[in-house]
C-alpha cells in the first residue's frame, strides 16, 4: 500500500517481526499525508483496551502498546515541531489512533482474528506483562503460559483501514 503525500516520505519501516512480514512491504512505502484528516488515510491505527481495568492499567496498556508499534514502524510518526516560544516538540503519530473498548474475550477475539491477516501491525499486551516489573520475568511467565491460556488486556491493530474497521468496527470508543 502506498500513501502519497505532498509533506514528505516517512522514514523506511524497521524489519517485520516474526509472523508479520506481510505488513512489511506497505509499511515501507508509507507516505506522511499530514494534510489529510485520518479518516481519510488509507491506514488506520485503533488499540482496544479492557473497558473494565482501572484507569492506570488502562493507560499503561496504551503507552506500551504505543510504544511497540512506534518502535515497529517508525513511519507512523510525524515531524517534531516547535512553538511560537522556539520550544520543540517531539513528532506524534500523523496517522491518529483511535482508543476503543471492550471485555477481555472481546479483546481476545480481536486478536486472535487480526493475527490471521499479514496486512496488519498486531501488538497485545496479556494480563501477566503488569504482575511483573521485570522484564525478564514477563518473558519467562509467557514462554510457561499457553496461547490459549493467555488472557489480554489490550491489542493494537495498524494496518489497512477496511482490515482494521473490519474486525473493530462496532467498538465503542473507551471514555
Amino acid at each position: 500500500m502506498t500513501v502519497r503525500t505532498t509533506t514528505g516520505t516517512a522514514p523506511a519501516a524497521q524489519d517485520a517481526p516474526a509472523g508479520q512480514a506481510g505488513w512489511a512491504g506497505w509499511a515501507a512505502g508509507l507516505e506522511r499525508r499530514t494534510d489529510l484528516p485520518t479518516r481519510r488515510l488509507p491506514v488506520k491505527w485503533v488499540i482496544v483496551i479492557d473497558g473494565d481495568l482501572p484507569r492506570g492499567l488502562q493507560a499503561n496498556a496504551a503507552a506500551c502498546l504505543a510504544a511497540s508499534v512506534g518502535g515497529a514502524v517508525p513511519a507512523i510518526l510525524g515531524p517534531s515541531g516547535t512553538d511560537a516560544s522556539d520550544r520543540a516538540h517531539a513528532g506524534l503519530p500523523w496517522i491518529g489512533c483511535t482508543v476503543l473498548a471492550a471485555p477481555g474475550e472481546t479483546i481476545r477475539r480481536v486478536r486472535d482474528d487480526a493475527a490471521g491477516e499479514a496486512e496488519l501491525v498486531v501488538t497485545d499486551m496479556a494480563a501477566i506483562a503488569q504482575r511483573t516489573n521485570v522484564y525478564d520475568e514477563y518473558l519467562a511467565g509467557l514462554a510457561r503460559t499457553a496461547g490459549a491460556d493467555l488472557a489480554y488486556y489490550a491489542v493494537s491493530l495498524l494496518g489497512p483501514r477496511a482490515v482494521v474497521e473490519r474486525l473493530t468496527g462496532r467498538l465503542p470508543l473507551l471514555r
